[in-house]
């Protein structure tokens, strides 16, 4: 008997103790820790799983989100999946409260450990920048390239990376270390390798040739992705622009102007800050073209002023920049120019020391005087490229071994996203030619560029489009230039805003026979609209005559 009660009582403590370690299970595979979803992509997978079943997927999680990790655990063909409580949407009601898991590699402890990917190919040619922040150009990568990752910048709402850290080859053997936008990157060596055409624009492109090699590359060769603009907070910017121009001494002393501004229409003013010499006492010119910085035509505090009466009346404000047409900064920098006999005047659009210099100067622009959009001019290679391509003595200063459209195309892809990231949206000036169909000799070709800047300014002035007489006909050449126009934006899915330099002085430049009044102004801008470029206009005066604006000012009234 007393055996039989010590059995009982080894039984009953087995029991409990079974009971106690069933309780400890179930509250153990209920304790839970913070955890967040980790992926090679911008969303994470999210899976409903029991023991039987095989793996269903019950959503998706965007990277970098916060989740509560369990303890249980399930595994499924090799791969062990945790019991996760994440805010997804898996199109059951709230009451069935579905069993929620993910993958053990998926669920990390911090964001930084979020990003999985070790490596990224180049979709769209991209710069290399120095650091996470600024204009610092550290290298170049072509289409294609593969980039080891080594850690990013920010994780950004939707899960993309804004920019990855990545080693690069530095020549010589050396590695070297940067930043590249995580939007020009692919995941796979197939997709970087793809081109676009999803609209025709390669297959397009393909056959805008010349009759001969004009030197300036092939137009199938460029990146006809869609760029995505932004929409900048408290900067709206100006679709329909009935702009005036103002060189520096203009834009020094507007009085004359604001009474043209204040008694019409006119809803936008371009202002030069650098056409030869800076405008103003730039610091950026200061530091880096200190020739262009002595010949400046005010203080920073005098021009200030300028800026701040125009901006009363409410104009739209763009800061007008000449690019690489800079002998001040060819005089500082003649390693930086093409060199070409003892020829060396002219900055070239490979040089990303330029490129960082005129971006530079934006910024500060853009931060000192609140411009609203920067206009870059000159955005090309010399008109004399053809000759200089052609003798084979010029020395183009090509370092990563661009065709000069790419070189033009990558500036325009640099110039928008620190320009964009500075607060204010970005546009370029053309030569009227770049619509004709091919690649043009000094690199401007128009679908290239109005992809991806917010505004494409043309100058086809009426006596240097059309032929002999052109100018005697503003209509009919306006508008047979901007018919030819109208089908390069049409190519592109999303192009840019259209806003025309027209003719605002007597023509021919040269000779001029043509008093170019209000009524030749206006069958100008009704020739171009009439074929459908509808985002406003500029007239080009290089004095900014005021007595040539009043002359014609009822142009800038709206209809």
């Amino acid at each position: 008997m007393k055996k039989f009660r010590i059995g009982i009582g080894v039984l009953i403590s087995l029991l409990l103790i079974a009971i106690a370690g069933t309780v400890y299970y179930l509250l153990l595979s209920q304790w839970h820790t913070a955890a967040f979803a980790a992926g090679n992509s911008n969303t994470v997978k999210v899976y409903r799983l029991s023991d039987e079943a095989a793996p269903e997927e019950a959503g998706t999680l965007i990277r970098g989100t916060a989740v509560e990790k369990y303890r249980k655990s399930i595994q499924a063909d090799g791969v062990t999946y945790y019991k996760v409580k994440a805010d997804i949407d898996t199109g059951e009601e709230a009451a069935d409260d579905p069993e929620l898991y993910m993958t053990e590699e998926s669920l990390v402890d911090s964001v930084e450990e979020s990003v999985l990917e070790t490596e990224v190919y180049v979709r769209t040619p991209a710069t290399i920048y120095a650091e996470a922040d600024g204009p610092a150009i550290a290298s170049f990568a072509a289409k294609g390239t593969c980039l080891r990752i080594t850690g990013f910048d920010k994780l950004q709402d939707n899960g993309f990376i804004n920019k990855y850290k990545v080693e690069y080859d530095a020549g010589k053997g050396k590695t070297g270390e940067g930043y590249v936008y995580g939007k020009y990157m692919a995941a796979t060596q197939e997709e970087a390798d793809a081109v676009y055409n999803k609209n025709n624009e390669t297959k397009k492109a393909k056959k805008d040739t010349f009759r001969f090699d004009l030197y300036g590359g092939k137009p199938e060769h460029l990146d006809y992705y869609p760029y995505e603009r932004p929409a900048i907070e408290g900067n709206e910017f100006c679709k329909y622009a009935r702009t005036m121009y103002l060189n520096g001494a203009a834009a020094v002393n507007p009085s004359s102007y604001i009474k043209i501004i204040e008694s019409t229409d006119c809803n936008a003013v371009v202002m030069d800050l650098k056409d030869g010499y800076v405008a103003y006492q730039s610091n950026v010119a200061k530091e880096l073209s200190p020739t262009s910085y002595k010949g400046s035509y005010a203080s920073i505090e005098n021009y200030r002023k300028g800026v701040e009466a125009l901006r009363k009346t409410g104009v739209y404000l763009i800061g007008r920049i000449v690019v690489f047409n800079d002998p001040q900064y060819a005089a500082d920098h003649p390693e930086d120019c093409i060199k070409y006999g003892g020829n060396r005047s002219w900055p070239s659009a490979y040089s990303r020391n330029v490129w960082e210099y005129n971006v530079r100067l934006a910024q500060e622009a853009i931060k000192e005087f609140g411009f609203n959009e920067i206009q870059f001019d000159y955005v090309r290679f010399p008109e004399a490229s053809y000759d200089m391509s052609k003798s084979g003595q010029a020395d183009f200063r090509n370092k990563y071994k661009e065709e000069k459209g790419q070189a033009i195309q990558n500036f325009c892809f640099y110039a928008a996203d620190q320009i964009h990231e500075a607060g204010a949206y970005l546009s370029i000036d053309v030569f009227g030619e770049s619509v004709y169909g091919y690649m043009t000799a000094y690199g401007q070709y128009w679908p290239a560029i109005s992809n991806i800047v917010d505004a494409i300014s043309a100058m086809p002035y009426t006596d240097h489009t059309g032929g002999e007489g052109a100018w005697k006909r503003p209509y009919k050449t306006m508008n047979d230039w901007a018919s030819k126009a109208k089908k390069m934006q049409d190519r592109l899915q999303d192009p840019a805003v259209a806003r025309t330099w027209i003719t605002g002085y007597n023509t021919p430049y040269w000779a001029p026979t043509e008093n170019y009044n209000e009524k030749k102004l206006k069958d100008q801008i009704k020739g171009m609209e009439d074929a459908g470029l509808i985002g406003g206009f500029i007239p080009w005066n290089a004095l900014s005559d005021v007595n040539k604006y009043n002359q014609y000012k009822g142009i800038w009234n709206e209809k």
